[in-house]
């Protein structure tokens, strides 16, 4: 049993440096998928901030309340975007090849997965610190929340990135190219924009206030904005908490069967 264990998370290691190996020759995906929430935020801050700023009732030239609006709802549309890269990078290792080497090889069968989800979670992780950054840059602010709120925080986090990671994954694994799992991916960005990360849901169109409730992202947003700016969180934190071990659980079952049967 601990020979087992001990096997597995070495290969998982040998995977995961794999990956990040991968990430630092090709850093060009990591970057393309990484400039849409920084150029998202500088353009609704300086383009679009004004207005939206007056809307929220802080006066056209006062940006700041917007600001601290915005960059919860960007942090989570940076892991769904970031984790697009690891869609396309399990399907790349399914059309080259390397993955029916790695069958015939004395290696530990699901560390070929977890090198792939470990590396993505850590991709997604330096992604969020360089947006976070850019937020701190242009007026980000969250001085009301206590070291317990920020760990919250840090954790909501980790369990989303967690949670789309799988859903990537399996969206690799089903897509018969990398082009095709680049576009499957597409909802990990498009849901974003559907959410609350831009505007308050309330501001929708009743008819499409629904489809942006019900959907894995504003209940996640809400709850880090709460956690980070002190808004009243309700309900959403447990619902977010629900999404994220409701998508690890699909994403791993789905990802392990299609894995398991894959035979090129």
């Amino acid at each position: 049993m601990s020979s087992a264990l001990t096997l597995a998370v070495r290969d998982s290691n040998t995977m995961l440096r794999r990956n990040l190996l991968h990430v630092r020759r090709y850093p060009s995906l990591t970057l393309n998928l990484l400039l849409t929430p920084v150029m998202l935020l500088l353009l609704f801050v300086y383009i679009f901030g004004g207005a939206m700023s007056a809307g929220m009732g802080s006066g056209g030239s006062d940006r700041s309340a917007y600001i601290a609006y915005l960059v919860p709802g960007i942090l989570l549309m940076t892991i769904g975007s970031t984790t697009i890269g690891t869609a396309v990078s399990v399907s790349m290792d399914m059309n080259e090849g390397i993955i029916a080497r790695f069958r015939t090889m004395a290696i530990h069968r699901g560390s070929v997965l977890i090198g792939h989800v470990v590396g993505s979670v850590l991709q997604v992780l330096a992604s969020l610190v360089l947006v976070g950054a850019v937020g701190v840059a242009i007026g980000f602010r969250s001085t009301d929340a206590t070291a317990l709120e920020w760990l919250a925080a840090f954790g909501l986090l980790v369990l989303f990135a967690l949670a789309l990671t799988w859903i990537a994954v399996g969206m690799g694994l089903s897509s018969p190219n990398p082009e095709a799992a680049s576009n499957t991916a597409m909802p990990l960005i498009f849901l974003p924009l559907i959410s609350s990360t831009f505007v308050p849901i309330d501001a929708m169109p009743g008819w499409f206030q629904p489809v942006a409730e019900y959907q894995p992202f504003t209940p996640a947003i809400e709850t880090l904005r709460g956690l980070l700016l002190g808004t009243e969180i309700g309900d959403n934190g447990w619902i977010a908490v629900a999404w994220c071990l409701a998508l690890a659980a699909l994403g791993y079952y789905w990802s392990k069967s299609l894995f398991d049967r894959d035979a090129k």
